[in-house]
Order: structure tokens, then C-alpha cells, then sequence
């Protein structure tokens, strides 16, 4: 089997999705392939830039290969001008190689002005006409060196940048390897296939939509035994290790599946109906330093939705066996600052933490079960510890009025020495929401793949506001301005524990 992550997503660490189906099959005792086209094929385009008459292009091509043995430099971390400037410079030649066509590529994000990945019935033309794709050069050459040898191909499709390029390559293989099995799963089928009244319009080019946790179907499909989620450890030796974007290798583990807090009301993951199914916390942390041991990366990025306090309490006890972060609630353990040490003496680099508002208000009617004293405990602990904070703030939901995002902007401007990083992030209501019954709704995206959709706020603060106060006001607020532009451009929190 072949198993695919495909363009375009974040080149700065291996795709976790793939090696945990890698370790599965390994240990059923099936053999597969695996495949990063998102890394080839960026590399790719930077490595074949296109002729430009502008300085800025002409410039960024004759020093490609320095910026990219620059964002594998530890050194450039230390310098942030040479990091943009690396970043900025990679990024445009990536902006540039289908500009003519109406498509732009980048980092972070893919966009073509003729076909939407919203609608399945452009994406079933991306897959028709395959041959217009931007990245057809490279996959018409390369998959067919993997191709002859398989009798499955599954395509990791987990965000909306990579649909387009999934269903081009998905086009190629039906017409040039007809007879092979072609299996569809990730993040963003799951979304898809969890939609109110979802409907496979898909049926004619893939032969399996896998929702969910894939190891378990994917064996099934296969004719192989196995426990499914946690039943062995990711395979990262097929993949290439020491050509991802950073300074060493970012190894990723999810230590669960779906989010064990699961009553945020704006959250995704509850609308859409994910429960909660962790690896034993011990397990966990064995797993972890058995990778650790076997890939010695620099860096450990911990998947999960939120960080259980079980496993938090371990990490008191020992580490994962390499420097790490990822995504943490602000659990009431965070307001002790000895527990904040014992997480810094296991290795721990930088927790994102996701507070969405300051109004405690707001924050009850959107169960996060935080309370802002607390948190701000917490914000000083983490900041005495030596562990870097990247906050994650939400604007425009249906509990939130203008006044209540001025308390916001009150509350980062108070804890400003406490956060290393922002995200700044619009509401947007999924689909199947409770919230979404409650309001009065409008189309929010033209396509039937639509994951959200528009809403009437019940203050009146709408869309238009709601993004005139976060770019005018909070923005250009100069003690939230010095903290956004510590952030890393494009590569954002996967690249700002490096900057610690």
C-alpha cells in the first residue's frame, strides 16, 4: 500500500497521520509506502522557481538554497530579521510558480481562482483535469515510481489547502492505474463525512471514505487484524527526516483522539459529534520516549486537542524523553507554580492555551470552565517556570459583544509580559452546532463542502464589525503589536518554541 499526505500544508515536520497508519500495518505485518508530497512538492516548486522580470522574485530564487538550509540552522532562530526574511523569500517563490494560472501556493495555504475546494463538483473537475493542476509536472513523474508496485493508494486529506491537489493526483491514478483501490481519510473527510444529511458525491473516483480514526478501517479494508487506535507505535522511517523546515527534526505523537474538555460550544469537535479516546497515560509517555530514543528529535509535538491532566501529572513524574509542547487547558494544576516547574523540568518548551475571551461572562456561556483569576495565575506561573505561553483568542461568537472584546483587549494588555505569542482567530459557526439552531442563519461559504455557515449575531455585532475592532483597535494596541510580531511568520506556533 501506498499511503499519501499530500499539498498543502506546514513542511516543518513529518505528517503524523500517515506514520500512525505506517506503525499499524507494520504491525499487522503488512508492508506499505508512504509518501510526502506536500514536502516534495513544495520543494519542488522552490527548486524549479519560475522566470520573474520583479527584483524581489529574481532575488528570492538565486538565494533559495541558503534560505532553505537556513530554516534548518538553529542559528537563524536566534536572528528573527534572517528567519523572515528566509520564510518571505521561499514563500514567494511558492506565491509565484502559478500566479499566470490563477493559483497561489504558499507555506500555508493553497488557492485557485477557478475551482473551490468547497465544491465537489469542482473537485471532481480538479480530478478530470488533472493535467492543469500546478503540481501535475511533479506527480505525473513520481507517483508512477510507486504506483506499479501497489495494489492500494490512501490520501491523508486533512485540510482545505490540500483538496484540490489530492483530487488532481486522485484523477491521475484513475485514469493511468485504473485498477488500483484508491482510500480517502484525515481530518478534513471526517468533517466532511459528519456534515447533516452527507451524502458521498465522490463514489465514482474513491473507492473508500474512511471517517475517523484510520487504522482500524484501514486494516479491516486490508484483511488484517488490529486494535485500532493505540495499538502500536508510529513508522516515521519511510518518510524523508532531515528535509523538513526546521531545526531538527519536530517529531509529532497524539497521545488521544477528540478532546476529553468537549463542551466548548463554538468547538468543532462537539458539534460534529468526536468522542474522546486517549492512550493510557503511561503507555503515552513509554511510546513517546521509545520514539525519542529511535528519531532523537529536537522537539516532541504533542497533537492532542488538550493535554490531559493525567498525562500532565505524569510529566511531573518524568519526561518524554525530548523537549516538547503542544495544546493545554488552563487546568486549576497550572496554579500551583511547582506543578508549572515540574512540567519545565520534564521538557517542556511552550503550552498553547486557548482562553478565547476575556470576560468572564463570555466565558461561561461558552463552557470553557475557566476562570479568568485563574488564568491569570496561571499566565505568571508558566512565565516564572521559563515555559513559553501562545494564547489563542476568539472573536465574534454568538456570547460576545464589543464590550465584552474591550475586556479582552484589557485583560492581554494586563498579562502582556506573561504571553510570548497570539493567535487571533473570527468565529466562524459549524454547521451542526447547537448554536447554529439558535440563531438565525444565512450561507456562509458558495459550496456544498461547507463545514460553516453564516450567522445573524444575536447583539448585532456583525462579521464586518467584529473585524474592523480586531484590525483597527486590538491590533494596533502597542503592547498586543510588540507581542504579534514575535510571532513567526506563516509557520506560526510550529516554529515558535524555537524562538524561546
Amino acid at each position: 500500500m501506498l499511503l499519501i499526505f499530500p499539498p498543502v500544508a506546514k513542511p516543518c515536520e513529518p505528517p503524523a497521520g500517515i506514520a500512525r497508519l505506517a506503525g499499524a500495518l507494520k504491525a499487522a505485518g503488512d508492508k506499505c509506502q508512504l509518501l510526502d508530497a506536500n514536502l516534495e512538492c513544495l520543494l519542488w516548486l522552490i527548486g524549479n522557481p519560475v522566470a520573474a522580470s520583479d527584483t524581489w522574485t529574481r532575488r528570492a530564487a538565486t538565494s533559495r538554497g541558503r534560505h532553505l538550509e537556513s530554516l534548518r540552522d538553529p542559528d537563524c532562530y536566534r536572528t528573527p530579521d534572517r528567519y523572515g526574511r528566509s520564510v518571505s523569500d521561499l514563500n514567494r517563490l511558492l506565491n509565484m510558480a502559478g500566479r499566470e494560472s490563477g493559483v497561489v501556493a504558499g507555506f500555508s495555504d493553497f488557492q485557485d481562482r477557478r475551482l473551490s475546494p468547497l465544491k465537489s463538483a469542482d473537485l471532481i473537475t480538479a480530478a478530470e483535469r488533472f493535467s492543469e493542476s500546478l503540481f501535475f509536472p511533479w506527480f505525473s513523474t513520481r507517483l508512477p515510481e510507486f504506483l506499479a508496485r501497489v495494489t492500494d493508494v490512501g490520501f491523508s486529506l486533512n485540510y482545505l489547502s490540500q483538496a484540490l491537489a489530492t483530487f488532481a493526483m486522485i484523477g491521475f491514478i484513475r485514469q493511468h492505474f485504473p485498477k488500483l483501490r484508491i482510500i480517502v481519510g484525515g481530518g478534513l473527510v471526517t468533517s466532511w463525512a459528519r456534515r447533516p444529511g452527507w451524502v458521498n458525491p465522490f463514489g465514482g473516483l474513491v473507492d473508500e471514505i474512511v471517517a475517523g480514526a484510520g487504522e482500524a478501517p484501514l486494516l479491516s479494508l486490508l484483511g488484517r487484524n488490529g486494535d485500532g487506535p493505540g495499538c502500536s507505535l508510529p513508522d516515521y522511517s519511510g518518510l524523508p527526516l532531515e528535509q523538513y523546515l526546521a531545526p531538527g527534526l519536530i517529531l509529532p505523537y497524539s497521545a488521544s483522539s477528540g478532546c476529553y474538555w468537549n463542551r466548548c460550544s463554538f468547538c468543532p469537535e462537539l458539534a460534529e459529534g468526536n468522542s474522546y479516546h486517549p492512550v493510557p497515560p503511561r503507555q503515552a509517555v513509554a511510546e513517546m520516549k521509545r520514539l525519542s530514543l529511535e528519531y532523537r528529535p529536537v522537539l516532541l509535538h504533542i497533537l492532542d486537542n488538550a493535554i490531559s491532566p493525567a498525562l500532565l501529572d505524569l510529566f511531573q513524574e518524568t519526561s518524554p524523553g525530548a523537549p516538547w509542547y503542544g495544546f493545554a487547558r488552563f487546568n486549576k494544576e497550572l496554579a500551583d507554580p511547582a506543578y508549572c516547574r515540574g512540567l519545565k523540568n520534564s521538557g517542556c518548551v511552550m503550552l498553547k492555551l486557548g482562553l478565547e475571551s476575556g470576560d468572564q461572562g463570555v466565558l461561561d456561556r461558552l463552557h470553557k470552565g475557566i476562570e479568568l483569576g485563574m488564568a491569570s495565575t496561571i499566565l505568571q506561573n508558566l512565565k516564572a517556570a521559563g515555559i513559553g505561553v501562545y494564547l489563542y483568542l476568539l472573536f465574534g461568537t454568538p456570547a460576545e459583544t464589543e464590550t465584552d472584546a474591550r475586556q479582552t483587549l484589557d485583560f492581554v494588555r494586563q498579562h502582556h509580559e506573561s504571553i510570548g505569542f497570539l493567535n487571533l482567530a473570527l468565529f466562524n459557526m459549524p454547521l451542526c452546532s447547537s448554536d447554529a439552531a439558535a440563531c438565525a442563519t444565512e450561507p456562509f461559504y458558495d459550496g456544498d463542502l461547507s463545514l460553516y455557515t453564516g450567522f445573524h449575531h444575536p447583539q448585532g455585532w456583525d462579521r464586518r464589525q467584529v473585524r474592523g475592532f480586531v484590525e483597527r483597535e486590538f491590533k494596533r494596541d502597542p503592547l498586543v503589536a510588540a507581542i504579534l510580531r514575535r510571532d513567526p511568520p506563516l509557520f506560526t506556533s510550529n516554529h515558535a518554541p524555537f524562538f524561546r
